[in-house]
């Protein structure tokens, strides 16, 4: 059996059915601790609080200069454990495993910070869904702090990982300020572009990096991808303007 999921920006996923979700004694343990790290990181380059906790399998480790997240091999939404193959998820723990024994400091640093989960969670093999939901409300799952706007929001108040390619939104955590990754087009749809050439080239092309389903450049895009090619828009179109607009 299986169930469908949906919100307004336009989406729906088959999910295989499962008990109603709660915030289990591990989660509530993680995102405190969560929380408590990303508060000594401060600028967050991820935004501003507050947070919420993308279950996104990314690692808190400790040295000398303080704690630094590094990303994991995938992480799991909540609903996608009852799909989870627990010998492929024990993969990520072995990996995250092998990464916080490059950082002594880490699983000390978790228990003065009060999270004593951690070490259990690195030594334990994960062979049953039990395992797996212990690995998913984990530190070493639920661990990147996002906020609202890059977690799940939609266009034009965020562009959240839920609804945007991740290659697409991470441009939005070191673009320049002045350069608009998404804009719209005259019907209002929104449309990630990206420079053609360095700034102040004189080239005010810009290629597609994404577009809704729905856009007339949706097929032009897809067709470019499948001959390895990028759909390249003239410095006269629209969208170029837009995109390159608060830089003249």
């Amino acid at each position: 059996m299986s169930h469908t999921r949906r919100e307004d920006f336009p989406w729906e996923i088959n999910v295989p059915d499962h008990p109603e979700r709660t915030n289990s004694p591990g989660y509530r343990r993680s995102r405190k601790l969560m929380i408590r790290i990303v508060q000594t990181t401060q600028p967050w380059p991820l935004g501003d609080q507050p947070y919420q906790d993308h279950h996104g399998g990314g690692i808190w480790v400790k040295d000398a200069q303080g704690w630094l997240l590094v990303m994991g091999l995938a992480g799991m939404e909540w609903s996608a454990q009852f799909c989870a193959d627990p010998a492929k998820v024990d993969i990520l723990r072995q990996t995250a495993a092998r990464v916080v024994a490059g950082f002594p400091e880490t699983l000390p640093g978790y228990v003065e910070l009060g999270y004593h989960d951690a070490a259990d969670l690195l030594a334990t093999p994960i062979t049953s869904p039990e395992t797996v939901a212990s690995w998913a409300d984990g530190i070493f799952n639920a661990s990147i702090p996002l906020p609202a706007t890059m977690h799940t929001g939609v266009r034009p108040k965020g562009a959240g990982y839920h609804h945007y390619p991740k290659p697409i939104v991470d441009i939005l955590t070191f673009k320049r300020d002045d350069f608009d990754l998404f804009v719209d087009d005259e019907e209002g749809r929104t449309v990630a572009v990206t420079p053609m050439a360095p700034r102040f080239s004189g080239d005010g092309r810009v290629a597609v990096a994404w577009a809704p389903p729905d856009s007339p450049l949706a097929p032009r895009l897809a067709e470019a991808e499948r001959a390895g090619q990028r759909l390249v828009l003239a410095d006269t179109h629209p969208l170029a303007h837009r995109a390159f607009a608060r830089q003249t």
